[in-house]
C-alpha cells in the first residue's frame, strides 16, 4: 500500500472553466476558473482554488452539501432567499451550509480557496 501524500497548493493543476447555467443566471455570464487540488476517492471533498469574473447567479446546495471559502482576493456578495445579503473581501471567510439557497454575486474578480463536502456523493459511492 503506497502511503497518502500530502496536497501541496504551489503547484497548481489543470484548470477547467465552465459559466453560470443559463437557467441560474441573474446578471452576465462570468467565466468560472477552478484548480482542483485534491479530490478524495469517493468524490465527497474536494479543495483548490476558484477565481471568477463578476456576474451573479443563483446558488441551492442540497442539504448534505457544504462549502467553506476563504477569499483571496476580490469581493463577492452572496444573499438568501429572503434578501440578507453578506459581502466578503480579501481574508474573508464563510461556511454555505447544506439547503442554503440564494443569489451568489461576483463583485470585483475573485480568487477564493474552497473546501466542499457533499455526504451525497459518498452515500452514492
Amino acid at each position: 500500500m503506497t502511503a497518502p501524500r500530502l496536497i501541496d497548493f504551489k503547484t497548481a493543476p489543470a484548470p477547467s472553466h465552465d459559466r453560470p447555467r443559463p437557467d441560474r443566471l441573474v446578471a452576465g455570464n462570468p467565466d468560472r476558473t477552478t484548480w482542483t487540488h485534491y479530490s478524495a476517492q469517493h468524490g465527497d471533498f474536494d479543495c483548490g482554488i476558484w477565481a471568477c469574473e463578476p456576474g451573479a447567479w443563483r446558488i441551492a446546495f442540497p442539504a448534505g452539501k457544504e462549502e467553506f471559502f476563504h477569499v483571496i482576493s476580490g469581493r463577492i456578495r452572496i444573499s438568501d432567499d429572503s434578501g440578507h445579503a453578506s459581502e466578503f473581501g480579501p481574508g474573508d471567510a464563510c461556511v454555505i451550509p447544506g439547503g442554503f439557497s440564494g443569489v451568489f454575486q461576483v463583485l470585483d474578480p475573485v480568487r477564493k480557496y474552497f473546501v466542499v463536502i457533499d455526504r451525497d456523493a459518498a452515500r452514492q459511492a
